[in-house]
């Protein structure tokens, strides 16, 4: 049996959030890990798409980390590494490849074989669903944000999605959320 028989099998994948710089990381029946990202700035964009892990490296040194993943992306070499600037994780900061603390893609890198699916998203979230927003009174849940975290792990706790968590809660910057801060669960 392939590899890439294998991992269908197992039902191995990473989805990639672009919007969220977020990497879900998917082994059979468990629930998805999260880890946080890097992805590529306005400039030089993460092209959106499914694709397919190529190839593995370890230790590829420089700023790619201690580990690389390349994709199957035409028109360029892109991948899933490490980084040697661990600041810019979270952020819109490379030339279109994922970047990941290297703790984290040490942690990925030996679960994932060569033909691995990885599906990315791209794009700004969409806030123009009213369908969402529940009604006042309507008897809706409520968490307080604990000390790290994030609208999507909040939106994947709960199963809502994450237009609804911001509109739920008129949130101007859903990147920016207080501990202690009080969120309506439509």
């Amino acid at each position: 049996m392939s590899e890439e028989i294998r991992v269908m099998d197992a039902g191995t994948h990473l989805t990639i959030s672009t919007a969220h710089r977020q990497l879900l990381f998917f082994q059979g029946d468990r629930s998805p890990r999260q880890f946080p990202v890097a992805v590529g700035k306005p400039s030089t964009p993460t092209p959106p798409g499914d694709y397919t892990i190529v190839n593995k490296i370890m230790n590829p040194g420089g700023m790619l980390g201690t580990r690389w993943m390349g994709l199957s992306i035409p028109n360029g070499v892109y991948g899933i590494h490490g980084t040697s600037n661990p600041a810019s994780i979270g952020t819109y900061a490379s030339a279109g490849c994922i970047r990941m603390y290297n703790h984290d893609v040490e942690q990925v890198f030996p679960l994932v074989v060569i033909g691995t699916p990885v599906h990315i998203t791209g794009g700004p979230l969409s806030s123009n669903n009213p369908s969402t927003k529940p009604a006042a009174g309507d008897g809706g849940k409520t968490y307080t944000v604990q000390p790290g975290d994030t609208l999507w792990q909040i939106s994947l706790r709960f199963g809502v999605s994450l237009d609804a968590l911001i509109q739920a809660n008129n949130l101007a910057n859903p990147d920016i959320l207080q501990s202690g801060q009080i969120i309506n669960i439509p």
